[in-house]
């Protein structure tokens, strides 16, 4: 596995999405998130930017009592890097992890989207969209240490299919950021 920190690679998708202007959202954004010199625009609009994660070991860990279920520890990195509205790494798209409301979207996400009897109920914690078919799942029916369980693809349509897709979350984003590289996302 490459010793690249997962950090680098969040941090130039990141910016990759500031430096093409996506980084705005139609209403007011989390204050923290904004530039005050860059107010609500004609349209709507506001920009918003990454900024240091406030995500606390506490937090997580009620958030792991929550799903009934212990997260990896590569994807609390993840949580306690940065906040940020979207994500996108060639076809996978993280949102919902803006100051104050993360947790809230996780917990929706596993107990309020799909029916929670194909997903948390038999073990598979979403973590985000798949292009506009899919879920990417932690499968917690394989522990392995620190939790860092395979993440496996879940297609809407196929409720009842779990592809295997890395062994984990750091070689999850290893993959997509190489996949990202060659589609030009």
């Amino acid at each position: 596995m490459s010793d690249i920190p997962i950090t680098t690679i969040i941090d130039k998708h990141l910016q990759a999405w500031i430096d093409k202007g996506l980084n705005a959202l139609p209403g007011k954004t989390e204050p923290e998130m904004a530039n005050p010199r860059e107010p609500v625009d004609n349209e709507g609009w506001q920009k918003w930017y990454p900024i240091n994660s406030t995500v606390t070991d506490s937090e997580i860990e009620d958030l792991e009592n929550q799903l009934n279920y212990g997260l990896p520890a590569s994807y609390k990195a993840f949580l306690k890097h940065k906040h940020f509205y979207e994500l996108y790494i060639s076809e996978a798209h993280f949102s919902g992890q803006e100051i104050r409301k993360w947790r809230r979207h996780l917990v929706d996400m596993a107990f309020d989207g799909y029916p929670r009897e194909f997903l948390i109920d038999e073990g598979y914690i979403p973590f985000a969209d798949w292009s506009d078919w899919g879920l990417l799942c932690f499968d917690t029916n394989n522990k392995n240490i620190d939790n860092e369980y395979p993440v496996v693809l879940w297609d809407h349509e196929r409720w009842d299919h779990f592809e295997p897709f890395s062994e984990n979350f750091k070689s999850l984003l290893l993959k997509l950021d190489k996949e990202s590289g060659n589609n030009g996302s």
